[in-house]
């Protein structure tokens, strides 16, 4: 996410690192390459301009912190900026409605409204407990609403029975009806987009929202189309009162324009993001976390929260309890973990939150692949639940049945089974309280850092040949 960006920013910031003071030259030619790589990650002229003026008048307009070298200092403003260009403090979804609190999504089509309406919905179920209600105002796209049904049962949220050649407003106005009439919290309202701006799709959404009066009217948008996201955000801004933006695909979004032009051109806070596929794939919009990544410092607070919501914390007691009685880390347990690791959005995901993956070289960023993931529990599911725990056991005969089993060649089997024996010493030396040399080994195993040895040491290899 932000790749390019943050790679472009990491190179300039830099340059200035070895400069022994702040000056008005180095801080000019400093300001020019960021200029130039907020303009190459497609962000808006305007937004550009104001943004360097800001981080100019911020590093010369104080006095220096004598802790801090001139490119701290300078790193320090220009993350305080792009906070404030995304728009300060994080912002909560507002529900504060006689139930059911109305949200209303509107957007382009093929923006990705239905994907969040679900993706929304299982957000507010989850972690909110919220009994929602989800309704297709979508008439006009072929299996709209039925795309909308499926999502709903994979999330497990109802969805309002859609007639399709009713009118939409009458849809809204039946679907508002029941979500009364069964006690519904929220009601989230999926309305159809068109190709380009059309004023009949805008009277249509405005009619839409006139009926339901609802609490949060949220413009979709594809984080991909750069500042063309913004300048389209306006337009639906002047058309319609709207509340907030849901950035989706951003995890596809290498430049970062969208996400910095938005706030500043709309006045509307962005206040979800939609960072993949999966519907578990939707995260609140904390704009000091994202200008730590974009400035490759990470954005652990968001890790911690992902590990802590999508790990069963008794199966992870209880596997610590079983190594540390020195009963050993099986293929099962392995399997359990990178399950975890999926439900947490894979290899990528992870990575994208650490500080310094800016610093990995371009050959292994290219080579991450989160299908491997998915390769190696099709490995482990080829196995009897013996060979699970008895990995010893996997000789020529059982290695070619298992290749066969789950479509992957029997050199993957090797490898993973190499793998994880050296996994296995790990647990081993944990269990017996060696965590000293449990850290070293670790060191060893990464080659003594990321670039060293992540696809052949003791974690799955997720990186192509």
């Amino acid at each position: 996410m932000f790749d390019n960006l943050t790679n472009r920013l990491n190179r300039t910031l830099k340059n200035l690192s070895g400069q022994g003071r702040i000056t008005e030259d180095n801080v000019k030619e400093t300001l020019r390459e960021v200029r130039t790589a907020l303009l190459e990650a497609d962000v808006a002229l305007s937004v550009v301009r104001s943004f360097t003026s800001r981080v100019k008048e911020r590093v010369m307009g104080k006095e220096v912190n004598l802790s801090l070298t001139p490119g701290q200092e300078f790193i320090r403003s220009v993350y305080d900026e792009l906070v404030e260009t995304m728009g300060g403090e994080a912002q909560e979804i507002n529900l504060a409605h006689q139930p059911p609190a109305v949200i209303l999504l509107a957007g382009l089509q093929g923006a990705g409204k239905t994907t969040s309406a679900a993706k929304l919905a299982l957000y507010l179920r989850e972690r909110l407990r919220k009994k929602v209600l989800m309704a297709s105002a979508d008439v006009y796209r072929p299996a709209a609403i039925e795309q909308l049904a499926v999502l709903g049962q994979e999330v497990g949220v109802d969805c309002f029975d859609t007639d399709p050649t009713e009118k939409p407003q009458r849809i809204v106005a039946r679907a508002l009806e029941q979500a009364r009439l069964k006690a519904y919290d929220v009601l989230i309202v999926d309305t159809a987009g068109r190709q380009a701006v059309d004023e009949a799709m805008m009277e249509e959404v405005r009619d839409l929202a006139q009926i339901l009066d609802p609490i949060e009217i949220f413009f979709v948008v594809d984080a991909m189309t750069g500042q063309d996201a913004a300048v389209t955000a306006k337009a639906f801004g002047d058309a319609l009162p709207l509340t907030g933006v849901i950035l989706t695909k951003v995890d596809g979004d290498a430049r970062g324009g969208a996400a910095l032009s938005v706030k500043e051109i709309t006045g509307k806070p962005i206040k979800f993001m939609g960072v993949g596929e999966k519907v578990a794939a939707l995260e609140p919009f904390h704009p000091d976390r994202i200008a730590s990544r974009i400035l490759d410092m990470g954005d652990l607070l968001s890790l911690i929260e992902s590990i802590q919501r999508n790990t069963d914390q008794e199966k992870a007691a209880a596997l610590a309890k079983k190594i540390t009685k020195g009963k050993g880390f099986t293929l099962e347990d392995f399997k359990g973990q990178l399950l975890e690791m999926k439900k947490m959005g894979g290899m990528s995901s992870l990575m994208d939150k650490l500080p310094g993956m800016g610093n990995l070289p371009d050959s292994l960023k290219d080579k991450i692949d989160d299908r491997r993931i998915d390769h190696t529990i099709a490995i482990i599911n080829s196995m009897t639940p013996k060979e699970r725990a008895h990995p010893e056991l996997i000789k020529a005969s059982r290695k070619r049945r298992i290749s066969m089993g789950s479509g992957r060649g029997v050199q993957e089997v090797n490898e993973l089974l190499r793998q994880f024996t050296t996994m296995q010493k790990v647990m081993k030396r944990f269990g017996k309280g060696g965590m000293g040399k449990m850290a070293s080994m670790l060191k060893g195993l990464m080659g003594g850092g990321l670039g060293g040895g992540m696809g052949g040491g003791g974690f799955p290899n997720l990186f192509g040949r």
